[in-house]
């Protein structure tokens, strides 16, 4: 039987085709997943099936990464030479969302101040404790519930870049849309966000959703809500299979950093 995700999956891909060929054949069959789509999210596994992680659901999984690390050093060299492109001013502020146990938190020391956000509080003193002294003053730390996407502790139009790994993937697609509207506001013109997000056009970001530990999404779900949200998408790509990643910025001309879109793979 087909899981819910890989109808979402089909009725997404007939959707596309609808549009160019094949009308009603298409029509008809789509008209009749969405039907079944509807059913099985009203029954009663599917609702019994969590969307939203708690807090101590997100401590369990952290625990278990400090051991069971699932960026490792190649991945997270590629991730990291991303970040420097975009750190080439001091003028502003930057923001990671999600930074976890700190694996790219010290990739940010170009910025004037260090905004970092998550919803365990036992994320700051160990990334605290990776900073010289001197630095303790460029770091923020920001607590937000696992339901919300509360960022009132950044100021507006403060930040020219925000980053994201191995958060958005735990993310619906209702919960994207609430973070990627209130970044809107924290960055300034011509600010740039990169974020890593679940692509279930692959095999193995739809296997994560179907035993649901990431969330369902794919790049022409992740391209649209993006721009929903008023920003212009850079570059959306992957570096290996289940890393994928949309850099998009919000348009203007404040920001002193261009970035010029590249791609870098681990093949």
């Amino acid at each position: 039987m087909l899981s819910i995700e890989e109808i979402k999956l089909l009725i997404e891909k007939l959707r596309i085709l609808k549009k160019a060929h094949f009308y009603k054949i298409i029509n008809n069959h789509l008209t009749v997943l969405e039907d079944l789509h509807d059913a099985l999210e009203k029954n009663e596994w599917n609702m019994a099936k969590p969307s939203k992680k708690s807090r101590a659901w997100f401590m369990k999984d952290l625990e278990y990464k400090k051991e069971n690390p699932v960026v490792n050093e190649l991945l997270a060299n590629v991730i990291q030479k991303k970040i420097w492109q975009f750190g080439k001013s001091n003028l502003y502020n930057s923001l990671e969302i999600g930074p976890g146990n700190g694996q790219f938190s010290m990739d940010f020391r170009a910025w004037r101040l260090n905004y970092f956000l998550d919803v365990l509080p036992d994320c700051e003193n160990p990334i605290r404790k990776m900073f010289p002294i001197q630095h303790q003053k460029h770091l923020k730390f920001i607590r937000t519930l696992e339901d919300t996407a509360n960022m009132d502790s950044v100021p507006r139009g403060s930040c020219n870049f925000v980053f994201s790994w191995d958060t958005f993937v735990f993310f619906t697609q209702e919960h994207i849309k609430e973070y990627l509207h209130e970044m809107n506001r924290i960055l300034l013109p011509g600010g740039y966000c990169f974020i890593q997000y679940a692509d279930c056009h692959y095999d193995i970001d739809l296997e994560q959703s179907k035993r649901n530990y990431w969330n369902y999404n794919t790049k022409t779900a992740m391209t649209q809500i993006i721009k929903d949200e008023g920003y212009e998408v850079v570059e959306m790509s992957q570096f290996c299979p289940g890393a994928n990643y949309a850099i998009f910025r919000k348009p203007g001309k404040q920001n002193p950093v261009v970035y010029k879109s590249s791609e870098i793979t681990l093949d």
